[in-house]
């Protein structure tokens, strides 16, 4: 396992937001694209989970979202950012807080 400076862990923006919407982008049996609610503002993210996620159950579910990605073009979507997962032997779980949190909120 590399190791990083703290300086830059620190670079993240990691903040938590809320799913609000979620649906198969066509032509892809992996992609969703998700609409976060992030407190100021609403971003769209492709996750590649939809083999092991209904998008009408994630609705409602807060995750951690890094924010300070740049951009990316996937499928003809722009991506704003990028959910956490853990990776449990090849299969996305999500992450969420224990209790709610005020949507926006930074992870540190």
């Amino acid at each position: 396992m590399e190791t990083i400076f703290f300086e830059e862990f620190n670079k993240l923006d990691i903040r938590i937001g809320e799913i609000i919407s979620a649906e198969h982008i066509e032509g892809s049996k992996k992609l969703l694209k998700l609409t976060i609610d992030l407190g100021v503002e609403r971003r769209t993210i492709v996750a590649g989970i939809a083999e092991y996620y209904k998008g009408e159950n994630l609705v409602g579910k807060q995750i951690p979202v890094i924010v300070n990605l740049t951009p990316k073009m996937i499928k003809g979507v722009e991506s704003q950012g990028m959910i956490l997962a853990g990776d449990n032997y090849g299969t996305p779980v999500l992450l969420h807080p224990d209790k709610m949190i005020t949507n926006g909120s930074i992870i540190r």
